[in-house]
């Protein structure tokens, strides 16, 4: 006889496969064997060359990926007046690897003919900060900020989606400059409906300057958006399309219309993903023993949008205000029965149906108010009045049926 049981919740507890911490390190010298510093140096996936991975070498030369997945990879490095080089592939299988010493040699030739053109790296170091270039490369498609910043130097993302810079938690993410008020959850949500398509370029500054805001000296990361500079109207549309267990399409529209006197623009971009996740987990307590496979589905469906308008009083004043904004919906469900058997027997004793639902509705709205004036040696004066207005709400299912064996 089997009875219904509908007990009090209880705590379930997934054992996941934690990404590895270790690192992959290597040297980049020069003909002469003195190591290169600012080296631009990327973790490549052998499959498909695909970016894994960016960073830059400190004064000695020096570089590390921490946070690495296993798998197959090779390194290019870079670095100016320098011929680029490539490793051989190798595999990494969460141990730490101490790669050969990577040797670049000057780039050497005559110069007649020879056309110059002006082409950003993807990877720019300064003295204040590493700017990752996402305009016109091969990040520019199919990925979403939180993707992108996976990828970056110094930035590591944990499973939950938290954000940490040089090993410090506490990041403050910016947009074009000004503080995003959003945090955790909500922030990563934000980040995963802001397309690659809309972003120019990511600066991440680990040691900011008095002119942030001090909550954030843990780190600061600036995404500067996509800004059309030329005359005229003019416009682009994007479409993208991944097939997987589900299909994921993402698509947008930027329009813009630019005189001596005004610049007027606008934005809408759409995003669809489903993604599932299957997994599998044991766990043992005296003589219990649980197990578990769960089937999990995350639907996250985004709208961006912005409309902005730009007035060009002189040469070195300018006037802007700027509307902006985003709709998130998240379905999030997991189901899978959970076994509890008494060992040495393996008695099967009960089961528990455990699904969770959970309905997540995020709506953001900012409007901001804008003046700058530009004075000598590339400084500027800048005044900004701001409105934000953040709406979350949450729906969650998750009932705890017992049967018994």
């Amino acid at each position: 006889m089997r009875k219904l049981l509908k007990g009090l919740p209880i705590v379930l507890l997934f054992l996941a496969n934690a990404v590895s911490a270790q690192q992959i390190k290597g040297i980049v010298q020069n003909e002469k064997g003195k190591g290169l510093k600012k080296a631009t140096v990327s973790l490549l996936q052998a499959k498909d060359s695909s970016i894994a991975k960016l960073t830059a070498t400190d004064n000695d030369g020096a570089f590390v990926f921490d946070m690495v997945q296993s798998g197959k990879y090779l390194i290019k490095t870079s670095f100016v007046g320098y011929q680029p080089a490539f490793t051989s592939v190798f595999t990494f299988t969460n141990n730490t690897i101490n790669l050969p010493v990577i040797s670049l040699d000057k780039t050497t030739g005559d110069l007649a003919g020879v056309v110059v053109s002006s082409k950003k790296p993807i990877l720019e170091v300064k003295a204040d900060k590493m700017i990752l270039n996402v305009e016109g490369t091969i990040n520019a498609v199919g990925n979403d900020a939180l993707e992108l910043l996976r990828r970056s130097p110094g930035v590591m993302i944990d499973k939950d989606d938290n954000i940490s810079l040089a090993g410090k938690n506490g990041v403050r993410i910016y947009i074009d400059g000004k503080p995003s008020p959003l945090s955790g959850a909500d922030l990563a949500n934000f980040l995963k409906g802001l397309q690659s398509s809309q972003i120019a370029s990511i600066e991440i500054i680990t040691n900011p300057s008095a002119k942030y805001d001090a909550a954030g000296n843990a780190g600061i990361i600036n995404l500067r958006l996509k800004k059309n500079q030329i005359f005229g109207t003019n416009g682009s549309a994007n479409l993208g399309y991944v097939q997987g267990v589900y299909p994921k399409f993402d698509g947008g529209l930027n329009l813009n219309y630019r005189n001596k006197k005004i610049n007027l623009y606008g934005s809408y971009t759409y995003s669809n993903k489903k993604n599932q996740f299957d997994i599998s987990s044991t766990k043992s307590q005296l003589d219990t023993f649980f197990s578990q496979h769960n089937k999990m589905i995350i639907k996250n469906e985004t709208n961006n949008y912005k409309v902005g308008l730009d007035i060009f009083m002189s040469n070195k004043s300018t006037l802007g205000a700027v509307v902006s904004g985003n709709l998130n919906t998240m379905n999030f469900f997991t189901s899978g029965p959970m076994y509890f058997t008494y060992e040495p027997n393996n008695t099967l004793v009960k089961i528990l149906d455990a699904s969770n639902e959970n309905k997540r509705t995020q709506n953001n709205f900012n409007a901001n108010l804008n003046y700058r004036y530009d004075v000598k040696g590339g400084k500027s004066l800048g005044i900004d009045a701001d409105y934000s207005n953040f709406k979350i709400n949450s729906n969650q299912y998750q009932p705890n049926i017992y049967y018994m064996a």
